[in-house]
């Protein structure tokens, strides 16, 4: 993703995020306290290296792939995989049928320490960094709510009742109705298929 403000481009959704918290009046999403601030951006860190980074695998398997199931794997190198030098092995190794299991159970696996891991933060009160709303929360934001646009709510409903809480008050929040509005979930668009049994 790319902001342009004032004519310079800011690229990356976490740097965006950052940028727009500094420039713009309004309620700060990160923390005064130093110390607070460093665990906020080490959370940021950990969303940006593995649920930010896991999500694609379901989101592509379960939804995105079945635009190639009718090219042979040559054309699907050809045309999809090479031409995307910075996603190349991606999809390479997703290849036209969607992920083998291997790979989707890995992401899966990403996914759900990163919920074990917001469980056990939520413990301190209803946000990542306790009491204060942070950028952290709106970084795994995304991550969470396309579980839930593929059907895996029960990953964390099932276990997680702290992230089941947490995704609550997200949704009441005035500016998650804005960020997704009609046509902005994969579901409106594409059929989900779901993950075969394991």
């Amino acid at each position: 993703p790319t902001l342009v403000h004032d004519g310079k481009p800011i690229v990356d959704s976490s740097v965006i995020c950052e940028y727009l918290d500094e420039v713009f009046p309004g309620p700060r999403l990160t923390p005064e306290d130093p110390v607070q601030r460093a665990s906020m951006r080490a959370w940021m860190r950990f969303l940006e290296e593995v649920p930010t980074a896991a999500i694609r695998v379901p989101s592509f398997h379960m939804a995105l792939a079945q635009r190639f199931e009718t090219l042979d794997a040559a054309r699907f190198r050809g045309e999809v995989a090479d031409i995307r030098p910075l996603r190349k092995h991606f999809y390479r190794r997703m290849g036209p049928g969607g992920f083998g299991r291997e790979d989707v159970e890995a992401s899966l696996d990403e996914l759900n320490r990163t919920l074990e891991r917001m469980q056990a933060a939520l413990a301190g009160g209803p946000w990542l960094m306790g009491q204060e709303f942070t950028l952290a929360d709106i970084i795994v934001m995304p991550a969470i709510d396309r579980l839930a646009d593929l059907g895996l709510a029960g990953m964390w409903e099932d276990h997680f009742p702290r992230v089941t809480e947490w995704y609550a008050r997200l949704q009441a929040r005035p500016s998650f109705a804005k960020t997704y509005g009609p046509g902005s979930r994969l579901s409106e668009g594409m059929k989900i298929r779901p993950l075969a049994p394991a």
